[in-house]
């Protein structure tokens, strides 16, 4: 279920062990229409293929009868008084050496169906049909596999598309501080920031020689004492981005090295000039004003913020004021909360 196309290597074994001119496997989940169709065998010629697509749309056989884990003959899906089945039959199935068949419906609890089919001549006969009996239970247990594989795979799609939406990344690291595995977003954390990248020989590397230090030391604490607590690091201000190391328990069997520490990075993509003209455009604010609510988002008291933005802290309260006013806050939660929750958290 691994391969590309899907399950190639099991078709084509069963249409060399049948001897089928053609092997199909058919999904098609019960509540919809859309059918991926798995196929190993000669490639029907293009006028049949056209002949089909014009006249049919789609193989009108009665597949949908069919009952779970039975083998059916092609005399049993065809009906002879249906005009249509017998117009299949004599211009697209015979015009084949498509005289036989033997087809099998597998049903996998989620709600998902899937046919296998072996279709050719004479040798179509009761042997594969015994074949096709014995192979439902494996198929049945490779479907949920897949089910399950692909239901986690969605999920894990959807999970990295929030993550990357709030600006949130994480990687492994093993003892030596190398890059394990990690999500798409850091990739693009370290094309962002000069603070962190992946050095020599997939080592994660700060800028900085003392946080390098701190890194390495910490990432060696985890893999001798995995019950050291995480530690928190801010690694710019401008752009933000913060850093959490954990040690980790849980292991991966896809990696040659031993994980021991787990890294969860968020970095804004903007710097504070970009983010105080979206705040002018989205509440009206002046430059002044932005600069100031920017820096009470980011945490800072009214009097730290006008230290930091060389202003009085009269005027810093009054810029507050006008702020509060044009944003529709109450007071200084109100505001972060607004602010971090509009739509700059995705921007």
């Amino acid at each position: 279920m691994f391969e590309q196309p899907l399950w190639n290597g099991f078709l084509e074994k069963l249409r060399a062990r049948t001897g089928a001119i053609y092997v199909t496997l058919i999904f098609r989940t019960i509540d919809e229409d859309t059918v991926i169709e798995l196929y190993a065998g000669v490639t029907p010629p293009a006028h049949f293929r056209t002949l089909f697509l014009e006249k049919y749309a789609r193989d009108p056989l009665a597949y949908r009868h069919m009952r779970e884990g039975r083998v059916y003959s092609l005399e049993e899906l065809i009906d002879p008084n249906d005009p249509v089945h017998r117009s299949f039959h004599e211009e697209l199935m015979l015009p084949q050496g498509m005289t036989n068949m033997r087809s099998v419906r597998v049903t996998e609890p989620s709600g998902v169906d899937a046919w296998l089919g072996c279709v050719g001549g004479r040798e179509i006969g009761t042997a594969v049909g015994s074949l096709l009996t014995a192979l439902v239970p494996h198929l049945r247990i490779a479907l949920r596999s897949f089910v399950a594989f692909e239901r986690e795979r969605f999920r894990s799609s959807v999970t990295s598309e929030a993550f990357g939406r709030l600006n949130f990344g994480w990687l492994t690291l093993d003892a030596r501080c190398r890059i394990i595995d990690m999500t798409p977003h850091v990739e693009q954390l370290f094309q962002r920031n000069t603070v962190l990248r992946r050095g020599r020989y997939d080592r994660l590397t700060p800028a900085s020689p003392a946080l390098d230090r701190e890194l390495t030391a910490l990432v060696k604490r985890y893999a001798e004492d995995g019950d050291s607590r995480p530690k928190a690091i801010n690694l710019s201000r401008d752009p933000w981005m913060d850093m959490l190391i954990a040690p980790i328990h849980s292991q991966s069997v896809s990696s040659s090295s031993k994980p021991v520490a787990i890294a969860y990075l968020s970095g804004d993509r903007w710097s504070q000039a970009d983010r105080c003209e979206q705040l002018t455009d989205l509440f009206g604010l002046l430059p002044s004003e932005a600069r100031l609510a920017w820096a009470i988002a980011g945490g800072l008291s009214i009097q730290e913020a006008a230290r930091e933005l060389g202003i009085t802290v009269e005027t810093a309260r009054n810029y507050s004021k006008k702020v509060y006013s044009k944003t529709g806050s109450r007071g200084q939660a109100e505001l972060v909360r607004n602010i971090l929750t509009s739509v700059l958290a995705i921007a």
